[in-house]
């Protein structure tokens, strides 16, 4: 069996690797803020002192953090985690970063012959806690089949979409999709109830229609109630639309919905909505419609 590492417990972080511990499996965690390691200590985990400690007691490391600023920062710093790559360590990064990134920090890992893969995730915390998430892969293939039994454990699917940078191309492009859609859900309620119908009636409408969908269960009763605590911060939405308006435009792209979301959930952060659900989109437009 191998040995596991987590650097990352964050809202995400932290069921992943439970569910990881759950199984029987030997984790070494870390986070910067140490109280956030102890409810998966008791639950069985190690704690380490620092990103390079996990990585030497670790043949996987997996790594979930916010941007790609934090990735470059464990890998790099001092008792980081290349200070500890050898020839054979799988360095798994969960995060939502630029596929560039992705690219940058598997040439990091392989300079100290390990193996990197890019390795983020649809879905958010529900999925997390129930492992529902979908892997989305980019990396070495072999690698990827080492790491298999333990992305089985943390989601319901694996996709393998080919070499480095792609996992994170994937992520990206769900993200966007994801975007649109809840942009899509939030101007449609907001249409009706400013045409007069109902909200209970025009959620039971789409909730009713082809239309309706997973996202779209989560989050009605955030409309009909206006309260939106996060499952996937607004904020965080925000920073992969930033992503991708990069990327559309090294790509010589024009993708205008992509653009519209871009400025609308930019403002939303803005205007106070950035550690509200994604969803929170909704409060926003209201707001500039009263």
């Amino acid at each position: 069996m191998n040995r596991l590492g987590w650097i990352g417990l964050g809202h995400m972080g932290t069921p992943m690797a439970g569910n990881l511990v759950k199984q029987g499996n030997t984790v070494t965690v870390y986070n910067r803020t140490v109280a956030k390691t102890e409810e998966l200590v008791q639950a069985g985990a190690n704690r380490s002192n620092s990103p390079k400690e996990v990585v030497a007691q670790s043949d996987i490391t997996f790594i979930m953090l916010t941007d790609a600023a934090a990735v470059k920062a464990v890998l790099t710093q001092p008792d980081g985690v290349l200070e500890a790559v050898t020839a054979g360590k799988i360095i798994v990064d969960m995060s939502t970063i630029s596929p560039k990134d992705s690219l940058a920090f598997s040439q990091l890992v392989a300079a100290k012959g390990g193996v990197y893969l890019d390795a983020p995730v649809s879905g958010s915390v529900g999925a997390a806690q129930n492992s529902q998430l979908v892997v989305l892969v980019g990396g070495d293939e072999t690698a990827k089949a080492t790491c298999q039994p333990y992305f089985d454990i943390l989601g319901k699917a694996t996709i393998y979409f080919g070499e480095n940078g792609k996992g994170s191309a994937a992520k990206l492009a769900i993200n966007l999709l994801l975007a649109i859609i809840g942009e899509g859900f939030a101007e449609t309620v907001l249409f009706a109830e400013k045409l007069g119908v109902a909200k209970e009636q025009i959620l039971e409408l789409i909730s009713q229609s082809a239309f309706s969908n997973a996202f779209f269960q989560l989050k009605k009763d955030m409309y009909a109630r206006e309260e939106f605590p996060s499952q996937f911060m607004l904020e965080l939405m925000a920073k992969d639309l930033g992503l991708i308006k990069e990327a559309v435009e090294e790509n010589a792209m024009t993708l205008p919905l992509a653009s519209a979301a871009e400025r609308g959930y930019k403002e939303a952060k803005q205007n106070g909505k950035a550690k509200l659900d994604v969803a929170a989109i909704y409060l926003e437009l209201k707001e500039k419609n009263n």
